[in-house]
């Protein structure tokens, strides 16, 4: 990033390969639309190159670029609240963007997703920011703005409401 920073055009293109696939994934999780992700991934890479005045030198890179992935995922959320984002039968689309093809049990994707959703941001931004895209707390903390013991207690709330919202599922499969 201090690189780039510095006017290396190279740069930008190892940030891009590094972190747009792994930015795009965090927004279709956040978002629920692949399409929506994948437009606001563009958003975030050029918010990121018309704030790279405002970047801090020395600051992790991560943190900051989430933070603008989330807050573009906001300023969307704002301008275009539109039901047509979900399936026909009311839920939010499945969200494949995976490193690896792996089998997917499509009724326990759009549990969790319908679980999620129901969370409030403050709660869901850390669990999707920790278990999807594998950021530390420290990190989220950073990204976000918040200290990371507020973080943690985000956190720990959001995924015992998930626990709550997904024990009938759990409950479904154990009979």
């Amino acid at each position: 990033m201090e690189r780039f920073c510095q006017g290396d055009a190279p740069a930008f293109d190892a940030l891009f390969q590094r972190y747009a696939r792994p930015i795009q994934g965090y927004l279709a999780r956040l978002t629920g639309s692949p399409a929506t992700a994948e437009d606001l991934a563009q958003l975030t890479f050029l918010s990121l190159v018309r704030s790279r005045g405002r970047y801090q030198e020395g600051a992790r890179v991560r943190p900051w670029l989430y933070a603008i992935a989330t807050n573009a995922a906001r300023d969307h959320a704002r301008r275009h609240r539109r039901p047509e984002d979900l399936t026909p039968e009311g839920e939010l689309p499945l969200t494949a963007v995976a490193d690896t093809p792996e089998p997917r049990d499509a009724g326990l994707e759009r549990a969790v997703q319908r679980a999620l959703a129901q969370l409030p941001e403050g709660q869901r931004l850390p669990i999707l920011m920790h278990r999807f895209e594998g950021m530390g707390f420290a990190e989220i903390a950073e990204a976000l703005g918040l200290t990371e013991s507020a973080v943690k207690v985000r956190a720990h709330r959001g995924y015992a409401r998930l626990r709550e919202l997904l024990a009938p599922l759990h409950q479904e499969t154990a009979e």
